[in-house]
């Protein structure tokens, strides 16, 4: 059991592919296009609650455009002015959490946007709220909202029991409807701790040789709360 648990903090890397879109499907789309180098916009900014996934779009933009062969890097502010001072303009960046840079890093900030503008590079930054919105230089703030914004929409209760039955569904095993909203009840709500339960409970289910069922799901449900984690916004 303890085993079991601590696989539980081994998440997979955050990708397109294990992204559930919800309602952010065009925001999705429209990242996926820039990190493969298509399309005519080139500055993105994501906003959002805690919990909604700007994260884990912006490390899945990273990775694909480095993948596609971009020069890419992906920042968590706060982030010193020199490290966006020295990015050029055909830089792809993701940038998380704008609204925690200081004055200095928001001017070398404006500064990235007119070389990325005037190159080949591209931006895709997020915060906690829209840019207008955000304790900002107000000339970054305009150069933030020049691009495409989107709010980035957590999932439903629906729409993440949906989620956990499709990836047990992957597994070869269905998970009861009760079993679902127990876990949404007692459990951690954002998406990534319920998909890592729904592998939890296919590995026990395994190693024990036993039927999913709500017993069972109690069970990996406490095992999984005495391993806390992080998983980020």
């Amino acid at each position: 059991m303890r085993q079991l648990a601590l696989q539980l903090s081994a998440q997979p890397e955050a990708s397109f592919a294990n992204f559930v879109p919800g309602r952010n499907a065009e925001a999705l789309g429209v990242l996926r296009t820039l990190a493969g180098g298509r399309g005519c916009e080139r500055f993105v900014y994501l906003w959002g609650a805690r919990g909604s996934g700007r994260a884990h779009l912006l490390q899945a933009f990273a990775a694909a455009a480095a993948a596609a062969g971009k020069r890419a890097c992906r920042l968590v502010a706060p982030v010193a002015a020199s490290a966006l001072a020295a990015l050029d303009g055909d830089s792809v960046v993701a940038l998380e959490g704008v609204e925690h840079l200081d004055g200095e890093a928001q001017r070398a900030l404006f500064g990235l946007y007119n070389r990325i503008r005037d190159g080949g590079g591209a931006l895709v930054a997020s915060g906690e709220a829209a840019p207008a919105g955000l304790a900002l230089r107000s000339d970054l703030a305009t150069r933030l909202a020049w691009g495409l914004v989107y709010e980035v929409h957590a999932l439903g209760d629906e729409e993440k029991a949906q989620a956990m039955s499709a990836r047990a569904a992957q597994f070869g095993f269905v998970l009861p409807l009760e079993a679902q909203a127990h876990i949404l009840r007692h459990g951690r709500r954002d998406l990534p701790s319920l998909l890592a339960l729904v592998d939890l409970i296919d590995r026990h289910s395994l190693a024990e040789q036993r039927t999913v069922t709500l017993a069972l799901v109690r069970e990996v449900l406490r095992m999984a709360q005495d391993e806390p984690r992080d998983t980020g916004d």
